[in-house]
């Protein structure tokens, strides 16, 4: 059992070596993801105004 942890500590610490982060470049978005958004947006509104109608009427 003792080598074992020494065994794995040992497998553990080679592996904690990183490799330099790389920046992911921003893409620009299409216009089937901006419909997209632009509907969930709205459904969200609708959503938020079906929540304040039922609470007002409580």
């Amino acid at each position: 059992m003792r080598y074992m942890i020494f065994l794995m500590t040992l497998l553990h610490a080679g592996s904690a070596a990183a490799a330099e982060f790389q920046r992911p470049i921003p893409q620009a978005q299409s216009a089937t993801v901006e419909t997209s958004f632009a509907l969930a947006a709205l459904a969200l509104a609708i959503a938020l105004l079906g929540v304040h109608w039922l609470v007002r009427r409580r």
